[in-house]
């Protein structure tokens, strides 16, 4: 992925892809007609704690944006990173209307911050497995919120400083 490559995709509100670019369509390496439909997670990495996703859906629930870095996984195995802006849709532009959907934009990532991320992501996972399937999001989220709350910063200030 180069720095000037944009990922686009949109969903319902269920998270169903509704638009893919053709960008997202050959990082992934599904065809167009295999995301279409289909949940947006059919990239999700199983490196990615499950914690930054209820992170990211309770911050989309309350209708603000999200940030974060993603390791997405392609058809083939392999792997790629971006860091990723999603907002809600809504059905005007009131914004008293209810969640429509939502739309992502992701782009390359600093591969410095990567590595910071990685180990973070990497403690997380560790903390959610050891919990176990009912508290592991609670681990993971405790385990980024303690490195997030050591800089004096929210967790949007944090990731967009990194």
């Amino acid at each position: 992925m180069t720095a000037d490559e944009f990922i686009v995709s949109k969903t319902d509100a269920t998270g169903r892809l509704t638009y893919c670019n053709r960008i997202f369509i050959d990082y992934a390496g599904y065809s167009e007609h295999e995301l279409l439909g289909h949940q947006h997670n059919i990239v999700r990495h199983p490196d990615m704690p499950r914690s930054v996703f209820h992170l990211l859906w309770t911050t989309l629930k309350s209708g603000n944006e999200f940030f974060g870095y993603v390791k997405n996984m392609s058809k083939d195995g392999s792997y790629y990173w971006v860091i990723a802006n999603v907002t809600p849709s809504y059905a005007d532009a009131d914004a008293d209307d209810a969640i429509v959907g939502y739309f992502s934009v992701r782009r390359k990532p600093d591969p410095a911050k990567v590595r910071i991320i990685e180990t973070i992501y990497r403690d997380m996972l560790s903390a959610e497995k050891q919990a176990g399937s009912h508290d592991a999001i609670a681990a993971g989220t405790k385990v980024l919120m303690d490195i997030v709350n050591k800089t004096g910063k929210d967790y949007r200030e944090f990731i967009l400083s990194i």
